[in-house]
């Protein structure tokens, strides 16, 4: 079991890695400032760092709590800025938002996850926690 939640963990956060790079590009700039979203150019980037750390927290269990909540500070604000099918007129285009919508309102929920149950057994938190937890040599009781 304890691959299960490493295998889920790791597909989590190869989406926000691949995704990441784009933030700095000047067409997905121009792309949200034509969303509505105000000083793209700032956000965007802004976005993209939050994405990138989030990701990369949780694809190495590392603080992975955090980094769940750096990917809710990334997707809350994405999802409801990028994705407000209740606002498009073109019934196949206001179908392909509600379908990111619920995709991001999935992830989110994946992230709640995270940020309530950790990175599981298999992951630098788990790994760091087993070292804080170990006994020191002074600890240890002598043979008998």
């Amino acid at each position: 079991m304890k691959y299960t939640v490493l295998i889920g963990r790791i597909l989590f956060a190869v989406i926000f890695l691949m995704a990441a790079p784009g933030h700095f590009k000047t067409g997905t700039i121009h792309y949200a400032a034509a969303q509505g979203v105000p000083i793209a150019s700032v956000l965007v980037p802004i976005s993209g760092i939050l994405a990138f750390l989030g990701g990369l927290s949780l694809l190495l269990g590392f603080k992975a709590r955090w980094g769940a909540v750096l990917l809710l500070l990334f997707l809350v604000p994405v999802t409801l800025a990028m994705h407000a099918f209740w606002a498009v007129k073109d019934p196949g285009m206001a179908q392909m938002q509600q379908i990111m919508f619920m995709k991001n309102v999935a992830m989110v929920g994946a992230a709640l996850i995270v940020v309530h149950f950790g990175s599981g057994p298999l992951s630098v938190d788990s790994w760091l926690e087993s070292r804080r937890h170990a006994p020191t040599p002074a600890e240890e009781p002598a043979p008998a």
